[in-house]
């Protein structure tokens, strides 16, 4: 008995609806994703049980290191730009040149005394961070007036985004308690009452 020959075929599958569901992701998510930069130090936030959520926009975090250095930052460059001149306005003294005020605003916090900003903002951002952590934002009054710290919170304040302004406090679980209770003592000063605590959730059995 002869062999069946079964004729062979090819098979061709269209790949073109997947192409494009590929496209479209791809494009979904360059379109939504953000790039987070890196922040002035790494903070390891205390722990609650508060589930409540710190809005995403306009807001001005104050990162405060476990050797109590205060460091800011704004969640959009625009809001960092409005910042930085309302700071300039009210620090005559200080001079920043084009790519000193280009540096200050690829940050996602920043922390120096006015004394220090020219020289730490010479550098690439990427090398600002590793100087800038161990100096840190003054809490100490100037000639009786404002501290540092609260120039740069009115600066803030004082911006296009400013009324609808959030501010949340990033501490490390080891910060000095003087070091904190120093810093919302001049955000009360500046009748600044409300603000978020940003902890670590703790999980049940903790």
């Amino acid at each position: 008995m002869g062999k069946v020959k079964i004729k062979k075929a090819d098979v061709w599958i269209d790949m073109t609806p997947m192409s494009d569901v590929m496209v479209l992701l791809l494009t979904f998510f360059m379109l939504t994703s953000t790039f987070v930069k890196n922040e002035a130090v790494k903070v390891n936030t205390p722990g609650s049980v508060s589930e409540i959520k710190v809005p995403e926009t306009e807001v001005l975090q104050i990162l405060v290191d476990k050797d109590g250095k205060i460091f800011i930052g704004l969640d959009k460059p625009g809001y960092m730009r409005e910042m930085l001149d309302n700071f300039k306005a009210s620090v005559p003294s200080l001079q920043l040149s084009a790519l000193q005020e280009k540096n200050f605003l690829a940050l996602a916090s920043f922390g120096a005394p006015v004394a220090e900003m020219s020289n730490v903002l010479k550098h690439e951002s990427s090398e600002i961070n590793e100087i800038q952590k161990t100096l840190g934002i003054p809490t100490d009054s100037i000639e009786g007036g404002m501290s540092e710290f609260q120039i740069w919170i009115d600066a803030a304040r004082n911006s296009s985004f400013g009324s609808d302004m959030k501010v949340a406090i990033k501490a490390d679980a080891a910060t000095p308690y003087k070091v904190v209770k120093k810093m919302m003592s001049e955000l009360q000063d500046m009748s600044e009452n409300r603000y978020y605590l940003i902890t670590s959730l703790k999980k049940e059995g903790e």
